[in-house]
């Protein structure tokens, strides 16, 4: 019997107009401690943000994005968040805050296949 993984997911939203507080599921962002696993995937849909709002700076967005996905892989242009340790990221980029990029509560699940679920997650609740 495969072992099952105890994860936490949050999904990234973009928030065209923070005031309105409306949002566009754009990512999903999956971590497991044990596993010391933390994956993201993205995908901006330009074409739903424009019915949000018309002036949204996709690009802007998109380098944003970006940030995410470097700090939590670690990776080293990720600048000092990037370098903590993989909890510590998610936490970090799963706090509460009034910006474009915002995420959702955690939310908590058992798999036998991280790389899976987050895969079926982001097909789920961003595509």
């Amino acid at each position: 019997m495969q072992e099952k993984h105890l994860y936490e997911y949050a999904v990234i939203r973009i928030v065209p107009l923070v005031e309105r507080e409306e949002f566009v599921n754009a990512g999903i962002i999956l971590f497991c401690k044990k596993a010391k696993f933390i994956a993201v995937r993205y995908s901006v849909n330009e074409d739903k943000l424009g019915m949000f709002c018309k002036d949204t700076d996709t690009e802007q967005v998109k380098l944003n994005l970006m940030s995410f996905e470097k700090i939590a892989l670690g990776n080293k242009d990720g600048g000092p968040i990037a370098e903590m340790d993989i909890p510590s990221r998610f936490r970090w980029l799963t706090a509460v805050r009034s910006s474009v990029i915002q995420t959702s509560r955690p939310h908590a699940g058992l798999c036998t296949d991280l790389n899976e679920t987050v895969n079926r997650l982001f097909k789920e609740l961003v595509l």
